[in-house]
């Protein structure tokens, strides 16, 4: 399990003197980074620089302290990490790394279902909103696997592929609009745009992933 706090421009040293193991941090040698990729974001893998620090004490135990760097920008933010058994770096990495999704989450949520266009005043009206919302988003995103081809592990194969991007939930629920509701132009119509438009987030993509891959 991994916390992260919420300014990463600041020192969890603010928490009062049992962080105080925050004051080894300058002390780290350039050995103690080691670069990993947090997972596949839009634009290739995010690569960060990461370090770690064991704050076990006699009523913490378990806990590590997990720093990762922008290797660009030298920016820090900080994870607050327990296991029960010990565990490795690269594991911590991938676990922090799915606090990603869970953000990519919520931004569809807002985006694509109005999570947050709520104007209610009682937790019964609210409830029943957001139950409504977040169904509507559990089926586009079922519809959105359903169309997804099988994975495939290379985890650079977008900076090779020339084919437009898989459905996604914003260009489903695009389709679905102009269906439902009386369209304006012919199915054949829609779907030369939403391949158009994938074909171009494709090519997008594939620079971004082949710049990164060149650094």
């Amino acid at each position: 399990m991994c916390w992260r706090w919420p300014a990463t421009t600041k020192s969890p040293s603010q928490e009062g003197s049992r962080c105080a193991w925050i004051t080894s941090l300058p002390t780290l040698p350039t050995a103690a980074w080691q670069r990993y990729s947090a997972g596949a974001g839009s634009k290739g893998p995010r690569w960060y620089a990461w370090a770690w620090i064991d704050i076990t004490d006699s009523q913490h135990p378990g806990q590590t302290l997990l720093i990762r760097r922008n290797t660009t920008t030298g920016e820090l933010a900080f994870y607050r990490c327990w296991s029960p058994t010990p565990t490795n770096l690269s594991t911590l990495v991938r676990v922090a790394g799915t606090r990603w999704c869970v953000e990519e989450s919520f931004q569809a949520a807002k985006g694509q279902v109005g999570l947050d266009h709520y104007q209610i005043r009682g937790w019964t009206p609210w409830h029943r909103f957001v139950t409504l919302a977040m169904l509507a988003l559990a089926i586009l995103a079922t519809l959105t696997t359903a169309a997804a081809p099988a994975p495939d592990p290379d985890p650079h194969r977008y900076a090779r592929q020339t084919d437009p991007i898989t459905l996604t939930i914003p260009e489903i629920r695009r389709l679905l609009n102009v269906l439902l509701v009386k369209p304006v132009h012919d199915l054949a119509h829609l779907l030369h745009w939403s391949n158009w438009r994938r074909h171009h987030q494709a090519a997008a993509r594939q620079a971004h992933y082949r710049r990164r891959l060149a650094t």
